[in-house]
C-alpha cells in the first residue's frame, strides 16, 4: 500500500461479500442497489478543499482503512462537511474522512458543521436510534433520533431560519430511518440552541463539531436502512432515566454518544416539558453556542 498521497487515486479489492447502498434522490425514498465486493473499486479526489479552506493534506490511508464497511468508506471520501469557525462562520470544506480524524482535529483544530434531531411523536416520547455496528465513529451507541452533517452544496449552506441544515436533516432522516420527507416539512423543524463539543471515538477518530439541536413532533413511519442503522426506540423520560442509568453502570452493553449525553445532561428534560406544552419556539436560543 503507498504511502505517499496523489491527489486522484483508486482503491481495488477482490473479496466478494454482497453489500448495498442507496442511489442518492433528493425527492423519493432510497432505492438499494447491490454489489459483490467488500472494498469495491473506489475513485475519489483526496484532500479536496475550496480555496478558502485551510490547506489540509490528503488524508492518510492505513491498512485498518482497508477493512471499513464499503459504504461507510465512501461516504467518507464523498461527503464534504462544512468547515466552521467557533462563531460558526463558513471557513471551507473537507471530506468526511480528514474532518472525522483525530490526528487532525488536534493539530488542524479542525471544526465543522453538524445537526442532532430530536423527534418526537404525539405521545411526546422521543424516537432513539442505534447506530449500526459499521459506523466508522461510535458504532452501536444509542443516541437522538438522527446525528450528521449539512453539506458543502448549495441547498444546505443556506444560512437564512438555518434553512440549509433544516434541508439536511431532512434528507439524512430520509437516508438512515427512512422517513419520507413530505411526513418531515423542513419549516416543522425547530432549532432550539447550538453546542460546540470535542469527543474521540478511538485512537484514530472522533468528532469536533458545532451541533444544532433540532426539535419536532411528527408522528412518521420509517424504513430502516441497515447500512445507518442498528435499531430504533421510543422512549418517554423514565426509560430514558433508566437507559442513562444502565449506561453509566455498564449494564447490557448499554452506550450512549457523548452529544447525546450532553444534551441530556444540560438541557434535554427542561425542553421535553416544552415539547408537552407546545412552547418549544419559547426555549430557543440560536444566538447562544454553549461551548461543552
Amino acid at each position: 500500500m503507498a504511502e505517499a498521497f496523489i491527489s486522484k487515486c483508486s482503491i481495488r479489492h477482490s473479496q466478494i461479500p454482497k453489500f448495498s447502498y442507496p442511489l442518492s434522490s433528493s425527492s423519493s425514498p432510497p432505492q438499494f442497489i447491490s454489489f459483490k465486493s467488500r472494498l469495491p473499486i473506489l475513485s475519489f479526489t483526496a484532500g479536496v478543499s475550496s480555496s478558502s479552506s485551510p490547506v489540509t493534506s490528503p488524508p492518510l490511508i492505513s491498512d485498518a482503512d482497508f477493512i471499513m464497511d464499503a459504504v461507510q468508506m465512501r461516504l467518507m471520501f464523498e461527503d464534504e462537511c462544512i468547515l466552521v469557525d467557533a462563531n460558526d462562520g463558513v471557513v471551507g470544506h473537507d471530506t468526511k474522512y480528514n474532518c472525522h480524524l483525530m490526528e487532525k482535529i488536534e493539530s488542524e483544530n479542525l471544526l465543522h458543521r453538524a445537526f442532532s434531531v430530536f423527534l418526537f411523536n404525539s405521545k411526546y416520547e422521543l424516537l432513539l436510534q442505534q447506530r449500526s455496528s459499521t459506523k466508522v465513529t461510535f458504532p452501536l451507541v444509542w443516541t437522538n433520533t438522527c446525528c450528521s452533517h449539512p453539506l458543502y452544496r448549495e441547498s444546505e449552506l443556506i444560512e437564512e431560519n438555518h434553512l440549509g441544515v433544516r434541508n439536511a436533516a431532512q434528507r439524512k432522516l430520509l437516508d438512515e430511518l427512512g422517513i419520507p420527507s413530505e411526513e418531515l416539512p423542513v419549516d416543522e423543524f425547530i432549532p432550539l440552541s447550538r453546542i460546540l463539543y470535542k469527543a474521540p471515538s478511538d485512537g484514530k477518530w472522533g468528532e469536533h463539531e458545532l451541533d444544532y439541536l433540532l426539535f419536532i413532533i411528527r408522528d412518521v413511519s420509517m424504513n430502516l436502512n441497515p447500512d445507518e442503522v442498528a435499531d430504533v426506540k421510543y422512549v418517554n423520560r423514565e426509560q430514558l432515566r433508566e437507559l442513562v442509568m444502565k449506561a453509566d453502570a455498564g449494564e447490557e452493553g448499554v452506550k450512549l454518544s457523548p452529544w447525546f449525553r450532553l444534551v441530556v445532561d444540560n438541557f434535554l428534560y427542561k425542553w421535553w416539558d416544552h415539547v408537552e406544552k407546545g412552547s418549544l419556539h419559547e426555549a430557543a436560543d440560536m444566538k447562544t453556542i454553549h461551548n461543552l
